[in-house]
């Protein structure tokens, strides 16, 4: 996401490093980087000159030092540090200031959705509409797109997934339906109604007239333009038809997530005045989210977004419980139950890397090593509900033929059961670590070198020995040897034992 832009901040920071003051050439260079990366990624042209100059006219004649560590020494930022600063405090005037809130003080409320074809404006209305009952609201979907086929359907499939109403009538024209809806809103028990209005390929002056026609008879106070994010600095000139003919309220960008450019992001609000109220980040219908200009700004920049992250938790964990989960993690009574609670939390979240891209853990972008699948968490999963109950409360029990069975109910291989297993104990044994719990094998030393990073912070976790379970097991497989650990020879031996085994008690039956 925004990979361009990212890419293009970073290299000016790195040109920056080492230099003790922001010269006049020096300040060239860094703005000309800026340029050709602004508009790499599709940034409208004016915007683009624009945010230049306010940069350029901030950071021109200021004296920034090199940072020092002596204590009679003032401290300061670097030229790179400062250079960036001024950058994300622009970026977050361009975009802002933070608005997602809708006008739904009169009851009923509406909102009318208008775009183009394509982009995502049926799927935008259900997700707000979802947004809207989470946040204490009871919408009615109103299906105003006559048009286009199976539009119809789609909202009315994508209601009752939602639990939402959806209002239609045959033979009623669009601005009909939607007067309709408001005069029977009362009815359904809603007092927001979401007109879900009828897209064209291109502007043209029979669109503009309906949705005109629209806003006369069902007078909405909340006008939405959905937006494709992806289409670049293409949706400032869309953005300005529509809002010279049915006067906007904001924006919804959607498939923002897939956007490796950013320019309508940057764009849209500076060059119409219209502020951004919500972004798709994904095509779930929980994948709506406000708009905070602070926090694109800091991903843009390479800075994570903290604050977005946690509300994102906040989204999907229940707080008493997760810190009831916590306490009895840390206390060792970490079963398989509660890794596959952990595992369908971290679903929830989206995407593992939209994750990642939100920790401020990587200024140089995530390294290949560091990206992941979001399919292995739909592995792990089928691995667990594989097990049965007293399996997922004690895995010691998970011997040779368990695991065998285990990989055949999962569709998985015998190998990434076992991999589970180990990563399970691994975790297992770090958080009974954590929690001032027995320690035993390598987690001694980790433990140690935690201790000496935060100070002894983490209390006397080098008390007593758990030999049962731990890296001399890290399957929990009996029988095993004391120190040894499972490998794919022992589990061959085993299977082998099994199969003859087997083979005695068929000639002792024939006998």
């Amino acid at each position: 996401m925004l990979e361009i832009l990212t890419r293009g901040f970073r290299d000016v920071k790195q040109y920056l490093q080492g230099m003790r003051t922001l010269t006049e050439e020096n300040l060239g260079e860094a703005l000309k980087m800026i340029r050709v990366s602004l508009l790499e990624a599709d940034v409208e042209f004016q915007v683009t000159r624009s945010f230049l100059e306010r940069v350029k006219e901030q950071a021109i004649g200021e004296i920034v030092q090199v940072r020092v560590k002596h204590k009679d020494r003032k401290l300061s930022v670097s030229p790179g540090d400062h250079f960036i600063r001024l950058c994300h405090d622009e970026l977050v005037r361009l975009m802002g200031p933070e608005d997602s809130g809708l006008n739904l003080k009169s009851r009923p409320s509406s909102v009318m959705m208008v775009g183009l074809q394509g982009s995502g404006k049926t799927t935008t209305a259900a997700k707000l509409a979802r947004y809207l009952a989470k946040n204490g609201k009871k919408p009615l979907l109103v299906a105003a797109d006559i048009y286009r086929p199976a539009a119809v359907d789609q909202l009315k499939k994508l209601g009752s997934d939602l639990g939402i109403p959806v209002y239609f009538r045959e033979n009623m024209s669009p601005p009909e339906l939607c007067r309709g809806a408001l005069d029977e809103i009362q009815s359904y028990g809603c007092d927001v109604a979401i007109f879900d209005t009828a897209g064209r390929l291109t502007i043209d002056e029979a669109l503009m007239d309906e949705l005109q026609a629209i806003q006369e008879v069902a007078a909405p106070q909340n006008v939405l333009l959905v937006c494709d994010a992806m289409i670049g600095q293409e949706s400032v000139n869309i953005a300005r038809a529509f809002n010279e003919k049915i006067r906007l309220t904001g924006f919804i960008l959607t498939k923002l997530d897939g956007d490796a450019r950013g320019g309508a992001a940057i764009s849209i609000k500076e060059a119409t005045g219209v502020p951004i109220k919500f972004v798709g980040m994904g095509e779930a219908m929980d994948r709506l989210e406000e708009f905070r200009p602070d926090g694109l700004a800091s991903r843009i920049l390479g800075f994570g977004d903290i604050v977005g992250l946690v509300k994102d938790f906040e989204e999907v964990v229940d707080e008493k419980k997760a810190e009831e989960d916590a306490k009895r993690m840390l206390s060792g009574n970490f079963t398989l139950t509660d890794f596959l609670n952990q595992i369908k939390t971290i679903k929830k979240l989206g995407p593992l890397q939209d994750v990642l891209e939100k920790l401020p853990f990587f200024p140089k972008g995530i390294p290949d090593d560091a990206k992941v699948d979001d399919y292995e968490l739909v592995r792990m999963e089928s691995i667990i509900n594989s097990m049965t109950p007293a399996e997922r409360r004690n895995p010691q029990i998970v011997d040779a033929s368990r695991v065998r069975r285990i990989a055949r109910g999962s569709g998985r291989e015998e190998r990434e059961v076992l991999e589970l297993l180990r990563k399970f104990n691994d975790m297992r044994g770090f958080l009974s670590a954590m929690g001032g719990g027995p320690v035993s094998g390598k987690w001694k030393k980790r433990i140690k070198g935690l201790r000496r990073i935060f100070g002894g912070g983490l209390g006397d976790l080098m008390t007593g020995e758990d030999e049962a379970v731990g890296p001399d097991n890290p399957f929990g497989l009996p029988p095993v040897k004391k120190g040894k650990q499972v490998s794919k020879k022992l589990l061959e031996k085993q299977r082998k034992k099994s199969k003859q085994a087997r083979r005695d008690r068929k000639k002792t039956k024939k006998k």
